[in-house]
């Protein structure tokens, strides 16, 4: 079922069995307290419980899943619990003051899934959400409580045996088409169910068998297994003990191959393609001829799970499936080596997006490393752990430059980037190539003193050592921390020499021509336009012979501020809409927020006070994500202030302040989409009032001001 509220709660991909008292006492549970957490043996159902009672809430802001099932890392829980939310943070504040601010306001329900490895950090920010935001309800799903202030608990127990025989009925029906408990089974099932605990993981486990064994056989092959595994381990809990039994189970009936793969593919964090699989998973026992017809196997016996999607058919194990092979894989001594081949296979996946960045299939490459950011974070993690291989993790996070700042995750680049240069890796091109990225990612953030550290520090090494290319990016970036500073002079210059020094080492991708925009930025403060409409032209020619969209977003925000300058209102709307659409398809909040700040003027000057004050409001709520609002500058911020000259003087104060309010209250969508003009053009206000834009007023320029008048960013 599809939750009918805002979140991001899953569709259920098969029936939901039974549950219907539990179902109803959890709700009842959520309405009496504001923290519930549902505990209970791993494979019992808890998740699914939980996803079921909360697509049943009725939170005005919705309800919204946080599975940290495949996080490792304490510090990345406030990072993935915003990633959940969807919010995206440029700027250096803590993740969890960017939590607090955003939920202040709401009223939604938070499902924290798969948090006992991480209980410590996760009953920390749980506890300090519900204290700061009076909206928030949490529902909280492990194997064991927060045992924080507040907290209800709700044990699952197992199913009872008439739900457990109809989860194993229908799973079977879907594995034995025409399946049925009739009189010559039911004994059996009723029986198989029982032996099983009712737990439902071992059910469908079960019911996977089918395939190859009928009930009675299944439980007659039951004893043997259930024994031998039940007195393997005496220190573990008997609730442990069950599970394993049933997962211990599946895997005596596999093949050999079969156990070697599964062991294998624990090494995969979340989902999986067949293509990493037949490089990671073969050899030593497994040809990768074999591997599908292995997979296959594994897949039928649910050890495995698919997941389509746009790219095709991905992969998935079970946390606990998964966790059982990471142990064959330790107790084999293969654990070690399988992580370095997943750890290579991920790094070339990295260097590969990184030269296909600048290509026509820049937002395939975005969605790609979406998909394999779990992956790419235990790859990373495995680099930064692991003996001799610090150098191969800073040059993984420096590699990602462009995932961090062109898709909006420059919080944890900034995080992955800094463990990386704490360590000594030996290697200094690695290590230069992390300084630059994240002094890219400081000066993004507004965070001047970290990043005119790592740049100098990278610019002084990469002199001293010869590298040409870390000292050109080095320059390129002190040059951009210049330009948002407002030393035009300055930026010139440096950015000049960066790209001379581009040119000398013949490189050409999206850096360089985001220099030479940066440069088109400088002059265009400068009152040079035509020298930075030719630069931005030529980076619009480059950009489309080579399908790079990023970079081109900037470009025409260049050239539309350079024509509305000019007084071409129509073509600079024009322009702007294009930029703004290309940043927020890559979800670049910085370019975004830039270009909803120049529409808003231009909406100003065409006679809609009321409409541009929304979108300024809109921006307002943007920029705490992004970093210092218009940097601080008063060259980037001669729009707004003329915008907001204009805006006041039409509506007055207290209503221009009325509208900023309702377009703080927008989402990032929304804002887009007025600004882009989503409504068919119609002026809309926070009543939503429908007004026609009057034409432009006689004798005044595209920026509504008289001919001759100084325009934003121009010097007497």
């Amino acid at each position: 079922m599809r939750p009918s509220q805002p979140g991001n709660l899953p569709l259920e991909l098969n029936a939901f069995v039974g549950r219907t008292t539990e179902l109803a006492e959890l709700a009842t549970a959520l309405e009496a307290g504001r923290l519930v957490t549902v505990t209970g043996v791993g494979g019992v159902g808890k998740s699914r419980l939980a996803a079921r009672a909360a697509a049943g809430s009725r939170l005005r802001d919705g309800a919204w899943l946080v599975d940290l099932t495949a996080l490792r890392d304490p510090d990345l829980v406030e990072h993935a619990v915003a990633e959940a939310l969807e919010l995206t943070d440029h700027t250096s504040r803590p993740p969890r003051q960017v939590l607090l601010g955003h939920l202040a306001e709401r009223e939604l329900l938070l499902v924290v899934d798969g948090f006992e490895h991480l209980v410590d950090v996760c009953a920390s920010l749980v506890n300090d959400l519900l204290t700061h935001s009076p909206g928030l309800r949490v529902l909280a799903v492990g194997r064991r409580p927060l045992e924080t202030a507040g907290e209800r608990l709700f044990p699952l127990a197992p199913l009872p045996a008439p739900d457990a025989a109809a989860l194993f009925t229908d799973r079977a029906t879907d594995t034995l088409p025409g399946f049925a408990v009739d009189d010559a089974n039911r004994a059996d099932v009723l029986e198989l169910c029982h032996r099983l605990d009712g737990i439902p993981l071992a059910v469908e486990l079960a019911a996977g068998r089918l395939r190859a064994l009928s009930p009675g056989q299944l439980l007659a092959r039951l004893d043997d297994r259930f024994r031998l595994l039940t007195g393997a381990r005496r220190d573990v809990p008997t609730r442990h003990q069950t599970l394993r039994t049933a997962i211990g189970w599946s895997h005596e009936l596999c093949s050999p191959r079969e156990r070697l793969l599964w062991s294998r593919l624990s090494v995969f964090d979340g989902q999986f393609d067949l293509e990493a699989v037949e490089y990671i998973c073969t050899g030593d026992g497994l040809h990768a001829d074999d591997v599908l017809d292995v997979l296959g196997e594994l897949l039928a016996q649910s050890v495995v799970c698919r997941e389509d999607g746009p790219s095709g058919a991905r992969y998935r194990m079970l946390d606990t499936v998964r966790a059982y092979g990471a142990d064959w894989l330790e107790a084999a001594g293969e654990s070690t080596r399988m992580r370095r081949r997943h750890r290579d296979w991920y790094m070339g996946l990295a260097t590969w997006c990184e030269l296909d960045w600048f290509s026509p299939r820049q937002a395939q490459v975005a969605a790609l490393v979406d998909r394999e950011l779990p992956n790419l974070r235990a790859a990373l993690e495995f680099c930064l752990t692991e003996r001799d291989e610090a150098h191969l993790g800073q040059h993984l996070a420096g590699t990602l430059w462009f995932y961090w700042v062109g898709c909006g995750r420059l919080a944890e680049g900034r995080h992955w980037l800094g463990r990386a240069l704490e360590l000594d890796g030996g290697h200094e091109e690695s290590r230069l190539k992390a300084l630059w990225v994240l002094g890219y990612v400081a000066v993004l953030q507004g965070d001047t003193v970290a990043a005119l550290a790592a740049l100098h520090e990278c610019r002084d090494e990469a002199e001293r050592t010869g590298s040409a290319a870390a000292a050109a990016y080095a320059e390129h970036r002190i040059g951009c921390l210049a330009l948002v500073s407002d030393d035009i002079s300055r930026a010139e210059t440096l950015l000049r020499s960066a790209l001379e020094r581009y040119r000398e080492i013949g490189e050409l991708n999206s850096n360089v021509l985001m220099g030479q925009v940066e440069l088109a930025m400088a002059l265009a403060f400068g009152g040079e336009l035509a020298t930075a409409v030719e630069l931005c032209e030529d980076v619009r020619r480059v950009c489309e012979d080579h399908g790079e969209s990023w970079t081109l977003a900037y470009a025409l925000y260049v050239l539309g501020y350079a024509a509305w300058t000019r007084g071409e209102a129509d073509a600079a709307r024009e322009l702007l809409a294009q930029s703004l659409d290309l940043d927020h398809r890559f979800h670049d909040l910085l370019g975004a927020v830039l270009s909803l700040e120049l529409l808003a003027l231009f909406t100003a000057a065409e006679g809609d006070p009321a409409e541009a004050a929304v979108l300024q409001g809109a921006a307002a709520g943007i920029w705490p994500s992004v970093g210092l609002p218009l940097f601080g500058s008063g060259h980037f911020g001669g729009p707004h202030a003329a915008c907001e000259e204009q805006a006041r003087e039409a509506l007055g104060d207290e209503r221009y302040e009325e509208c900023l309010r309702a377009g703080a209250e927008l989402g990032l969508d929304a804002a887009v989409a007025r600004a882009l003009r989503a409504d068919d053009g119609a002026g809309t206000d926070p009543r939503n009032e429908r007004t026609r834009r009057p034409p432009r007023q006689e004798g005044r320029g595209g920026d509504g001001l008289k001919q001759g008048e100084l325009r934003p960013g121009q010097r007497a």
